[in-house]
């Protein structure tokens, strides 16, 4: 059974964990730890979120996206909100709207707007910021160690939707989606990869040789942990689908499960579901091959290819 699941480090002040946060996942994460600052204050104050929507002219259900950071929060509105939860110090109102207009600045990943759903950005700065990230993944192998020619290949599936530009893009934003993780001070990451998805030939024989290689090379990598599940084992896998768990050393971040879908993608972040899926996570973690066995169930595969 692997280790259980690092801890992130300690909080270390919130100005540097803002500085830090800009670098570390851009305007998704800014948002997020606004809008966790924004609620404390406002549940300080003792205001409801429909006043607190009355106050800048929209409606609670907005107040919570904004809490949440599913959407940029304007300067006008912190300002507004500040003045209603009774932030009056000049100095540290203007961390907070200046902690906004960062908040405001395009991410990396904003380029590749032509190619990229929606629903996609969120994860990407969660990934960029986060001290861990455990993925499970059923069909496919995991999209941070794939090899360019699977990742085409994988994007191909969809080709009556995409022209060949378009697939050359989605590789593109899945190779520098990798660069944003696989960095020196980047996440630990944890992989449990089901058999099926190592047996299905993606991209035809050669490219399927190359991505077992590729993975043989990356169980090396100090920063990753990688198991395969067995078939054995398929009964685990309650979650339906690929589950990824992110852990953040910002302590405005709480732990998120993020379950990508066909054509959408959920984000959770109540305790309970994420200790549910984190529960799962670690049953599939200790029916699974270690990580010496994974190397040789891999070895073995390639000798026989």
């Amino acid at each position: 059974m692997t280790a259980a699941i690092p801890e992130p480090a300690a909080p270390r002040g919130p100005y540097v964990q803002q500085h830090d946060a800009q670098h570390r996942g851009g305007p998704t994460v800014l948002r997020i730890v606004l809008g966790t600052q924004l609620r404390r204050l406002r549940e300080a104050a003792g205001i409801t979120r429909e006043a607190a929507g009355d106050a800048i002219r929209a409606s609670h259900a907005k107040i919570s996206r904004l809490e949440l950071g599913r959407v940029g929060q304007k300067e006008r509105d912190v300002r507004d909100l500040l003045a209603l939860y009774g932030v009056t110090d000049p100095a540290e109102r203007e961390e907070y709207l200046e902690l906004a207009r960062r908040a405001t600045t395009p991410g990396w990943w904003q380029q590749y707007g032509d190619v990229m759903p929606s629903w996609l950005e969120t994860v990407l700065g969660l990934e960029e910021a986060a001290a861990v990230i455990r993925n499970y993944q059923v069909q496919f192998v995991p999209g941070l160690l794939q090899t360019p020619d699977y990742a085409r290949a994988v994007a191909a599936l969809g080709r009556a939707r995409g022209s060949a530009r378009a697939i050359e893009r989605k590789v593109e934003l899945r190779m520098r989606r990798q660069e944003s993780v696989h960095r020196e001070g980047g996440p630990k990451l944890w992989f449990v990869v089901d058999e099926s998805a190592l047996r299905r030939p993606q991209g035809g024989p050669e490219v399927m040789r190359a991505q077992l290689e590729h993975l043989v090379e990356a169980a090396a990598r100090p920063h990753i942990t990688l198991q395969v599940a067995p078939f054995e084992v398929g009964g685990l896998a309650s979650s339906g689908g690929p589950v990824s768990i992110l852990r953040f050393r910002e302590p405005d971040l709480p732990d998120i499960v993020y379950l990508e879908q066909l054509t959408s993608a959920l984000y959770l972040d109540k305790r309970e579901d994420v200790e549910h899926y984190m529960a799962v996570m670690d049953r599939l973690s200790a029916a699974s091959m270690t990580a010496e066995e994974t190397v040789r169930f891999l070895e073995d595969v390639l000798r026989r290819s």
